[in-house]
């Protein structure tokens, strides 16, 4: 990367812009995205280590589009462990379908039909499909009414071995938005919309050596690191992160100098840092990826309660350098909003773009759907350092140690991620941020993320630069 004009302050990603240079890409589906610091991902996305965010749907749904999850520290090993399972045991093509019997109630729907995007839930009997509820179904109907009196009978299935231009002809014809599969036999296997058979051929999942979904897990630097670590790997963790706050400190290097001592054959990242100096000094502990950024998050408070902090471009720039200069990466996390966004971190160097707050508001994140006075779709996010993650995350102490960590706390507890009516799911904001990359990647005539990271040239701009470039969605 290269700059029009020479900065003398940190920059943002609203401070830059990126301008076109010539290029003999002819479409923005000869651009490969897939990863080169050894987490196989076929995108550069990660969703952040959040509780309100990465929980295993949305591991089962990012890494079926080519990126990866990252589990958080504070949940128990034995859950972590059964949701490594589960997304290690799910289709790389079908969707995972939310079931129920012909004889659960209304209420029992309603409670559960938004925990996946597609909005239906396939009625089995004896693990196999005999209806389809919608949210259309229950609509006006007593909340105690039994499935099997609203349910739409007239089904029809796809069998399991059909390719996505099949299962694409074959719901169109039918003018169908979905429809359960079904193996040989008979049993459900998954289920499928027509969106999704048309993504399954624009992205590639990513999968391990036994063609399984990736994840990764995330651990902190205090107890017993070594041990835990030897149990997330044990579990099938295809990447490890070592995640604080404030990751330039001895007892992160210490913590990544544990975790090397078990030899683990997979990638592992450590963060979070802002400088060439704290990349240096974790690399030379052991890390394979830096995670940097202090303080962009949307439920970060940091800089305003600390001052302590760095633009996020400027960082990932700095990084990124140093990383290279040691054969190592980074990953740039945090101040994410738009997709331009991604494409800047991936400008600047980073080898993939961590996202949190934005994919909270979708229906594939772990907390519950609520509805504003106004009719609103939202889900509550928090910080990972906010009060409310304290106070999970000392759960086991006594009251007294929990009093005390309460009072110190950097974070939003609560917000309200609303979600997007044109895009209320992961994948439908996955499209515009890889449909946006895409497009970058050709403008700056690169047909790869390292080759983008080379030949992007970038500006400076100011405010009103900024504002120029937004859309209008009604006249001025």
């Amino acid at each position: 990367m290269r700059f029009l004009n020479s900065p003398t302050y940190d920059l943002t990603y609203d401070d830059v812009f990126m301008v076109p240079s010539r290029s003999t890409i002819s479409s923005r589906m000869e651009v490969d995205l897939r990863s080169t610091d050894n987490t196989g991902t076929t995108i550069p996305i990660v969703v952040a280590n959040m509780t309100a965010i990465s929980g295993r749907r949305m591991a089962e749904t990012i890494a079926r589009r080519g990126g990866i999850a990252v589990i958080p520290q504070d949940i128990p090993l034995s859950i972590v462990r059964d949701v490594i399972s589960w997304v290690k045991s799910r289709h790389t093509f079908f969707d995972t379908p939310i079931t129920l019997s012909p004889t659960s109630t209304v209420a029992d729907a309603v409670s559960l039909i938004h925990k996946r995007a597609h909005g239906a839930i396939v009625v089995v009997e004896n693990d196999k499909p005999v209806g389809i509820i919608t949210e259309e179904d229950c609509e006006g109907v007593d909340r105690f009414t039994q499935l099997q009196q609203i349910m739409s009978k007239d089904l029809m299935t796809l069998p399991d071995t059909c390719n996505p231009r099949e299962a694409f002809d074959f719901l169109h014809n039918n003018r169908r938005k979905l429809a359960p599969v079904v193996a040989k036999n008979g049993l459900l296997v998954g289920i499928l919309t027509r969106v999704g058979a048309l993504r399954a051929t624009l992205y590639s999942p990513a999968v391990d050596k036994n063609g399984s979904l990736r994840i990764a897990a995330a651990i902190g630097i205090n107890g017993d690191v070594a041990a835990k670590a030897k149990q997330l790997v044990e579990f099938g963790a295809d990447v490890l992160v070592v995640d604080t706050a404030h990751g330039h400190q001895a007892k992160m290097v210490e913590a990544i100098k544990a975790i090397r001592s078990i030899s683990p054959k997979i990638p592992v990242v450590a963060g979070n840092v802002v400088t060439a100096e704290g990349v240096r000094e974790l690399i030379e502990a052991g890390a394979d990826i830096i995670k940097v950024g202090v303080g962009p998050g949307a439920m970060c408070t940091t800089r305003m309660q600390t001052g302590v902090g760095r633009p996020q471009f400027s960082a990932v720039l700095e990084c990124s350098a140093e990383a290279k200069k040691h054969g190592k990466h980074v990953w740039a996390d945090g101040g994410v909003r738009h997709p331009r966004d991604v494409a800047l971190a991936l400008a600047a160097g980073a080898s993939q773009v961590m996202i949190g707050s934005w994919f909270a508001g979708t229906f594939e994140s772990p907390s519950d759907l609520r509805t504003d006075s106004h009719g609103k779709l939202y889900k509550e996010s928090f910080g990972m350092a906010s009060a409310r993650a304290v106070a999970a995350r000392t759960a086991g102490e006594d009251a007294f140690e929990r009093a005390r960590k309460s009072i110190f706390e950097e974070g939003i507890s609560t917000s309200r991620m609303y979600l997007d009516p044109q895009r209320p799911g992961v994948e439908d904001l996955l499209d515009g941020i890889i449909s946006g990359l895409r497009s970058s990647c050709t403008y700056a005539g690169a047909a790869s993320i390292a080759e983008f990271a080379e030949k992007a040239v970038v500006g400076i701009q100011s405010a009103a630069g900024y504002a120029e470039g937004r859309p209008l969605h009604s006249s001025w």
